[in-house]
């Protein structure tokens, strides 16, 4: 298989780390330089990364709907539960994880523009947003080992994608202090191979 994402990307990192989790070998293909976050409409029509290329030459998209592919095509290290009250559960944590991707390249978008030229009110509003959503996560994981429970699953892996890309992108936001327990979750999660490995690197 052929996975095409950037190094910044975190939808593409999302679908990494599942696919290190899951001891499944793949080729990275990075797009062109000055295209980082597009592919070719061959591939996506909406043009977006990543894309996940079967051996058949099938494209998937987008990275929820490649993770779960990646995670039922391997036994081994299941990532989603059956399909029930707690399998809702992990895709809840999901789509609030994907949210904070979201506001955090939104403002992270924003705030790379020049002073003149910089809409103070969207960057206001997304950081907000981020701010909800940590303090969801917050409540939520409790005293909980795991984002759902006791085991690990793919909402770990989104959260822990999500929390990195706050470092990333908004190194100066401080979070940590104030949600310890999302803190310990992603110093444990940075801990696995599937994270090292997979660094943001910025292109």
């Amino acid at each position: 298989m052929k996975l095409i994402g950037s190094l910044s990307n975190p939808y593409v990192r999302k679908a990494r780390i599942v696919l290190a989790e899951k001891k499944i070998e793949y080729e990275l293909e990075l797009p062109p330089p000055g295209n980082r976050d597009a592919v070719s409409a061959d591939y996506n029509p909406l043009g977006w990364l990543p894309v996940l290329v079967l051996d058949d030459g099938t494209p998937i998209f987008d990275a929820r709907v490649i993770v779960e592919y990646i995670d039922n095509i391997s036994p081994n290290n299941k990532l989603f539960p059956a399909a029930n009250r707690e399998r809702t559960e992990v895709k809840r944590w999901e789509a609030v994880a994907d949210g904070l991707l979201d506001a955090i390249e939104q403002a992270h978008r924003e705030s790379a523009h020049p002073a003149k030229g910089r809409r103070s009110a969207l960057i206001c509003q997304q950081q907000e947003k981020i701010l909800h959503c940590l303090a969801f996560m917050e409540q939520n994981l409790g005293e909980q080992p795991f984002c759902a429970g006791k085991f690990l699953t793919l909402a770990d892996l989104a959260v822990g994608t999500a929390l990195e890309f706050l470092l990333f992108r908004l190194p100066n936001l401080a979070w940590r202090e104030t949600h310890p327990l999302l803190a310990q979750l992603r110093a444990r999660l940075e801990q696995r191979p599937s994270f090292q490995d997979t660094a943001f690197q910025e292109v």
